[in-house]
């Protein structure tokens, strides 16, 4: 179900057949609810009266009495099976995740302290005494390594036009969920703009994941078809109650229209996913391991629980969840496996190709049982083809005319979806687009195939002129993308990469210049020498900034960063600007300046960064371009 709650007594357990079925824990051959029960909901789930938490685990405590109350209200299996699950026919057309799955995480608020990385590039922060979100980035990196096939589970769901409302298998052809080859993580961002509400609503969160689709350029329907966003919140917090006598669940997830937000990118699917350690053992702290080796064993159970539900039942409740009436009615996949400790499907520790992570068996159908582990259903790619995008373009002044040219190996490609780097968007196979000012663009191409539902993107720079022909581009190496810092003058350490930088991204293609965000007295630069010739009308110098900060004054400006133009002697003729913490925002913002004082000398381009002793503020800097005409 939608919005669903993993309580440490998962509602798996919950759903747990009376009898010796109960007692056992083993999640199978359960008695079912009669329909009164049904009717009135089992008032322990953690999603009663909060339709939005679908799959919600509940914790341990409320799962033992979920399981109670089950058994005091038992009836008559249903003919198919009291877990069997079946499809909800699709919501806006989406029932499960018919691609490859994408995980982006979202740390949200600046209670998570000051950023870094680990050795193996994945976010460390000053505020995470647990290591909960490089434990995460490392779990969804491990999914679809080492031959796990704890995902194989999933593959055999399904949906699209060929699955009927209410199967309870898929239709040879139909699109199944794809198995994450090389892994699922998609991408991670630090969203210290703002502190995390102390008791976010479901509307707070649904929002916090649509900010994300657009930090993270999934600004189409198309980019966010296959994609979840994990909406991870500090410790002290209580998301939609967590942790309180209201909310007895350790997550749940949902999509944006369920949780009363509205999107400009299509559906956007994400998890409400609490610090579960401040529930200890009730959120799975230990459950399988034991000591300092179990104490992050609740994050990946929990976590695990709701991505796998998410796969399967993408908008709820359109795609796989219990409708035999019994006491499992309305669950999900993990919902039916939860907080099993012992039997089939008992929790354990699952190998992949970067480590081992504690997590839950999740409910299959062809199987009928809770598996760990299951063999790849038609390679998880439920037939179809495996596109590759790719585009050339030609430029006229302003306007860029793109030509596709993308093939589709073994399938067809069905929707184009572009994106032109300064908020313009295009479905048409080849379009033209015409920008408002000169510059260095990053456009990217994303290609569907119309069975499998896998996509390709391809992301090039593409410059334009303004004045009509007879521009030209004077920086060299404009968005760093030579992974090199020659010709630029830089700072050591400010020089980065999407995959070697957590916490930051290119505005376009990889690389990107990050000044300060340290949290203590510091100063960086990035500058660059230009010979504007003689002869031209006009010269145009533009630049893309992002700046975030752990500052919450709305009337100091502790950081700052200059903008100037230096001679060849190195004196200051002006400074263009100048941005401190105040000038904080989601997302890149283009800068431009007019450089036509300056044509036939030779100056010096030239950011400065200095931060204080305390909360960090970050400059980052892309696609510096200096037109003239």
């Amino acid at each position: 179900m939608k919005g669903r709650l993993i309580t440490v007594a998962a509602v798996t357990a919950l759903l747990t057949l009376a009898g010796s079925a109960i007692a056992t824990g083993n999640g199978s051959n359960a008695s079912n609810g009669n329909t009164a029960a049904q009717a009135a909901g089992n008032p322990y789930a953690p999603n009663y009266g909060h339709s939005y938490r679908h799959g919600a685990i509940p914790t341990r405590e409320a799962h033992s009495k979920m399981k109670q109350y089950a058994a005091l209200h038992a009836a008559t299996a249903a003919a198919t099976g009291t877990e069997t699950l079946s499809y909800g026919g699709g919501i806006d057309g989406i029932g499960v995740t018919s691609g490859t799955p994408k995980v982006y995480l979202v740390v949200y608020g600046s209670q998570w302290g000051t950023s870094s990385t680990d050795a193996n590039g994945n976010m460390t922060l000053s505020g995470d005494a647990n290591g909960a979100v490089p434990y995460l980035e490392k779990l969804f990196k491990g999914l679809g390594t080492g031959s796990e096939l704890w995902s194989g589970t999933m593959t055999q769901y399904c949906d699209g036009s060929s699955v009927s409302s209410g199967a309870t298998s898929c239709p040879s052809g139909a699109a199944q969920i794809g198995y994450p080859t090389g892994g699922a993580f998609a991408g991670i961002w630090y969203d210290n703009s703002v502190a995390s509400p102390s008791n976010a609503t479901a509307a707070q969160l649904g929002q916090e994941a649509v900010n994300a689709a657009a930090h993270f350029g999934n600004t189409t329907a198309a980019s966010n078809r296959y994609v979840q966003y994990v909406i991870l919140s500090p410790t002290g917090t209580h998301p939609d109650g967590f942790n309180t006598s209201s909310g007895q669940f350790c997550a749940w997830h949902d999509y944006n229209t369920d949780a009363g937000v509205s999107s400009p990118y299509g559906d956007i699917a994400f998890t409400n996913m609490p610090y579960v350690s401040d529930m200890g053992t009730s959120c799975g702290q230990n459950y399988v391991n034991s000591g300092s080796a179990g104490t992050l064993d609740g994050f990946s159970i929990v976590e695990g629980h709701e991505y796998a539900e998410t796969i399967t039942d993408q908008n709820p409740a359109g795609g796989w969840t219990n409708h035999t009436g019994s006491s499992y009615n309305g669950q999900e996949n993990g919902d039916e496996c939860a907080w099993l400790s012992s039997g089939q499907g008992a929790s354990a520790n699952v190998t992949m190709g970067n480590g081992t992570y504690a997590m839950q068996s999740t409910w299959s159908n062809d199987t009928n049982r809770c598996d760990i582990s299951h063999p790849i259903v038609g390679g998880g790619s439920g037939g179809g083809g495996t596109p590759t995008a790719n585009f050339s373009f030609t430029t006229s002044g302003l306007t860029a005319n793109f030509t596709d040219s993308s093939t589709d190996s073994g399938g067809t490609i069905s929707s184009h979806s572009w994106t032109f780097g300064d908020n313009g968007t295009s479905t048409a196979t080849n379009p033209s687009h015409t920008y408002a000012a000169g510059g260095t663009y990053s456009v990217t191409e994303t290609v569907t195939d119309s069975v499998s539902g896998k996509n390709s993107s391809k992301t090039s720079s593409v410059t334009v002129s303004s004045g009509g022909g007879g521009g030209s581009q004077l920086i060299v190496n404009p968005g760093f993308e030579t992974g090199a810092a020659t010709p630029w003058s830089m700072s050591s350490g400010v020089l980065c990469s999407n995959s070697g930088c957590s916490g930051e991204t290119a505005h376009g293609g990889t690389w990107f210049a990050w000044l300060d965000g340290y949290g203590s007295a510091h100063t960086d630069t990035v500058s660059q020498q230009v010979a504007i010739p003689s002869g031209k009308t006009s010269a145009t110098l533009t630049f893309y900034l992002h700046i975030d900060t752990a500052e919450t004054t709305t009337t100091t400006a502790y950081d700052k960063l200059n903008v100037q133009v230096l001679n060849s002697s190195g004196t200051v003729l002006k400074t263009l600007a100048t941005y401190s913490n105040l000038n904080k925002g989601t997302g890149y913002t283009q800068r431009s300046f007019d450089l036509s004082a300056y044509i036939g000398q030779t100056v010096t381009i030239k950011f400065t960064g200095t931060e204080d002793s305390s909360l960090q503020t970050s400059f980052v800097l892309d696609d510096v371009n200096l037109n003239v005409q």
